[in-house]
């Protein structure tokens, strides 16, 4: 069973052939998807597409990128969001310091305003995180101490110690096409070195980061099967040995998915 735990579906990269995208992600064994939001705006298209198909759930939130959207976001807001059955996870949210597209105050009020909510109602949090490993960090362990929540490290491409620290807080990581790139082995080495491997996970981040040898083009969920692949490859495991590992770690994760 191969599941991808971040698409971003309601992308307009998706417009001209959504039905058959998905159609491929059937036929590729990819049973289960997670549609992304990542601005506030998007969510009735993502709930709209969970609510049309049966193998299809979503998430409420705004990417950091656009915190600056939502200055006065407060937890109580984005709970009243979530209320859908279709729901499974807060996010995506976090920091991003490489492109900076909202200022940092904004980003973190807004992380931990979605961090409150996922602590209130018991979702996972999806979180990004790019050149801001130490920040992230940080806030992960002040607000853990605060009150637990569980969370995902997704298309983790940070470094060894953000990992470490966010392992001993329950962490789960997902893992995409990056890792399949010439020039992604410190991905990799973190990947061997620092991942509990009962909490990794699959994901394409769909129409992003195809692996290769896809690379370059529009991804699809339909690519899974080579991100598993390399997974399997690089973790000395069996074809179904990672789906059935993968598989595990997303539904102890993502608990509102009903298992097979």
């Amino acid at each position: 069973m191969l599941i991808d735990s971040h698409v971003n579906l309601h992308a307009e990269a998706f417009d001209a052939d959504r039905d058959a995208v998905l159609a491929r992600a059937r036929a590729a064994g990819v049973t289960r998807m997670i549609a992304i939001c990542s601005r506030l705006s998007d969510l009735p298209a993502v709930l709209a597409l969970a609510e049309a198909h049966d193998d299809v759930w979503a998430t409420g939130g705004a990417h950091p990128h656009h915190a600056k959207d939502h200055p006065d976001i407060a937890a109580d807001d984005l709970v009243v969001l979530a209320d859908h059955p279709k729901i499974v996870a807060i996010g995506e949210t976090g920091l991003d310091e490489h492109y900076g597209h909202s200022p940092t105050a904004q980003q973190e009020a807004s992380f931990r305003a979605h961090i409150a909510a996922a602590r209130a109602l018991g979702l996972p949090l999806i979180v990004h995180a790019r050149d801001a490993d130490a920040r992230m960090a940080a806030i992960l362990e002040e607000e853990h101490a605060a009150g637990p929540f569980r969370f995902l490290l997704h298309c983790y491409t940070s470094g060894r110690d953000l990992a470490r620290r966010g392992a001993a807080l329950g962490a789960f990581f997902s893992v995409n096409g990056i890792m399949t790139f010439k020039n992604a082995q410190d991905v990799r080495d973190v990947i061997v070195d620092e991942m509990p491997e009962g909490r990794i996970i699959l994901e394409t981040d769909s129409p992003y980061l195809a692996p290769v040898p896809h690379r370059g083009r529009r991804n699809e969920p339909a690519y899974l099967p080579q991100v598993a692949a390399a997974l399997a490859e690089l973790k000395g495991w069996r074809p179904d040995e990672t789906a059935r590992r993968t598989g595990a770690a997303f539904f102890d994760l993502f608990d509102r998915v009903p298992r097979p």
